[in-house]
């Protein structure tokens, strides 16, 4: 059977998007406080989580918005960064990716990775010349799949109410 092509892609589960990045902190990355400047990080997370979304929809992904990126912990230069990403949720065309940053650090190399990051992230699939295309549906596979997939259903409904709110306090329609 050929499938249209405006037809939605078959879905895939949430592990197909997951997505790892790791990397060592230097002194390039460093801000004003001798600690790994946010930017730095920020980059790294949209990096993982671009790699996430283009993986889950099957090509070019491009940031929409960061709906929320919260640092727990300051990274130090020396640290060894992990940064794990999936698809939580996914519209028609868009996806929210979930990225949880870890720390290896350095001088204790034997302690357990510390939670330095955690990050929501608003991807669009787009073709070619830039327009949007649908992307395949993630398909979660866990008890906590699911439970990502409702929190993230209301970050979007947070988001898309926050912009009907601004565009009427503007006197904006639409």
């Amino acid at each position: 059977m050929t499938e249209h092509p405006s037809a939605a892609p078959q879905g895939k589960p949430t592990s197909y998007s997951r997505v790892t990045l790791s990397r060592i902190m230097t002194a390039v990355d460093v801000n004003l406080y001798g600690t790994v400047h946010g930017g730095v990080l920020m980059k790294f997370v949209d990096d993982v989580a671009g790699a996430a979304a283009a993986r889950h929809s099957g090509g070019t992904a491009v940031t929409a918005a960061i709906d929320e990126i919260v640092f727990s912990e300051p990274v130090r230069v020396g640290d060894l960064i992990h940064a794990y990403a999936q698809v939580n949720w996914t519209g028609s065309t868009s996806m929210e990716v979930g990225v949880r940053v870890m720390a290896e650090r350095w001088d204790s190399a034997e302690t357990e990775p510390v939670g330095v990051a955690t990050a929501y992230l608003v991807f669009v699939g787009v073709e070619v010349g830039g327009a949007p295309r649908l992307v395949r549906p993630v398909l979660p596979e866990t008890p906590e799949d699911e439970r990502r997939w409702r929190e993230a259903e209301i970050r979007r409904a947070h988001r898309l109410a926050r912009r009907r709110a601004i565009q009427d306090a503007r006197g904006e329609s639409g």
